[in-house]
Order: C-alpha cells, then sequence, then structure tokens
C-alpha cells in the first residue's frame, strides 16, 4: 500500500472513531414490576430526544406491564432482562453497562427494588448494575401508599440516601390499587428535568 494510500485510510479510520457528541450521555434506565412501568416508554423517548443513549434494564416482572421490544425500538438499544441475554461478549453485559453508565434512572422503582438496593442484593442485572456502577443513581418510586410509608421501605429510603441515592417522588393522588394517597409515579416531563439536571452537576463535579 503507497504512503498516499495510507493517509486516506488513517483519515477515514480517524473519521469513523468521532461519533458520539460532546453533550451525549449514557443513561441506564431500570425499569420494574409497576404498573407505571408502561410511562418507562415515555421516559425512554424523552431521554432519546434530550440526545442520550439510553439503554434499558428490566425486572422480569416489568416484562408483564410493558414489552422490551416497545423499550427496545424507543431506546434504539438493546434491553436487558435476565443474565442470559449476555451472550454476545465475554465480558459481563450488566458490567459493561455499569462502566459505561453517566446516570441509573430506575423508574418505576417498585418497594422490592428499593430493599434490594439497600441490602446489597444483585439476583438479577439491574441489582448488580445498581451494586456495580459508580455513576449517580436516580429513583423515582411508585406503589402502593401503606406500602410506601411502611417503617421498613423508609428506613430502606434513608439507608440509600445516606449512601448519596436520590429521589425524585413519588406524588399524591390516585393509585391503581383503587387507594388515593402517595405513591404515584412522579411526572415523567419532571423525572427527565431531574436526570438532565444530575447529568449536568457530574459533569460540573468531573471539571
Amino acid at each position: 500500500m503507497d504512503k498516499n494510500s495510507r493517509r486516506k485510510l488513517d483519515r477515514a479510520s480517524a473519521r469513523k472513531v468521532v461519533r458520539i457528541p460532546a453533550g451525549k450521555k449514557s443513561v441506564v434506565l431500570g425499569v420494574t414490576g409497576s404498573i407505571a412501568a408502561y410511562k418507562s416508554a415515555e421516559l425512554a423517548s424523552l431521554l432519546v430526544k434530550q440526545g442520550h443513549e439510553v439503554f434499558v434494564v428490566m425486572t422480569q416482572d416489568a416484562t408483564e406491564f410493558i414489552s422490551s421490544l416497545t423499550l427496545q425500538t424507543l431506546s434504539k438499544n438493546p434491553v436487558m432482562t435476565t443474565f442470559y441475554d449476555e451472550k454476545e461478549n465475554w465480558r459481563p453485559g450488566h458490567i459493561d453497562l455499569a462502566d459505561r453508565a453517566n446516570l441509573l434512572l430506575i423508574a418505576p422503582a417498585t418497594a422490592h427494588i428499593i430493599a434490594e438496593f439497600a441490602y446489597g442484593l444483585a439476583g438479577h442485572p439491574l441489582a448488580a448494575i445498581a451494586l456495580a456502577t459508580r455513576a449517580p443513581i436516580l429513583i423515582a418510586p411508585a406503589m402502593n401508599g401503606k406500602m410506601w410509608q411502611h417503617h421498613a421501605t423508609q428506613e430502606n429510603v434513608e439507608k440509600l440516601k445516606a449512601r448519596g441515592v436520590e429521589f425524585i417522588g413519588p406524588e399524591e393522588g390516585m393509585l391503581a390499587c383503587g387507594y388515593e394517597g402517595l405513591g404515584r409515579l412522579w411526572k415523567v416531563n419532571d423525572i427527565a428535568f431531574r436526570a438532565e439536571f444530575l447529568l449536568s452537576r457530574h459533569d460540573k463535579l468531573i471539571a
């Protein structure tokens, strides 16, 4: 290969490397088994419109409320639901996502996932990512009001807050279970806005 051809090849290779715009961040969106899981579709779409890469990780219960195909289409990335989705590479996919994440956002978050995070359990990819990532974590709870107010849930929330985990919501209103009270998922637009704020703040802290 002559020198001119080699220079052209080098320039082409260099151009291929520059794919991610300067402001683009990676958001891992965790979706758990709440009736509010359907709202994660709108949230994923908003995050993509904000210019971020979105990688959705679902619990098995979440797949009963919304399909992984819907979230894959909206996020434009594969959706992880089990450790068995990780066969394409020698490196565990959940660790790759944990390292890549600029923000781990759980919306909706059930009482169960909050308890798993509080006690450091890692029985599925989403819980394992929460243990392995060093990115900021934002949790948007959604559950029955009595479950949210139970002292066990509140203790778990306080444990996570003490570790630097941030919460948004829940808000008060009519719940899917028929009760009216505190437990509704916070407004999706506000969750996306809070996520953007945390991503920007993280940038400033690094700088």
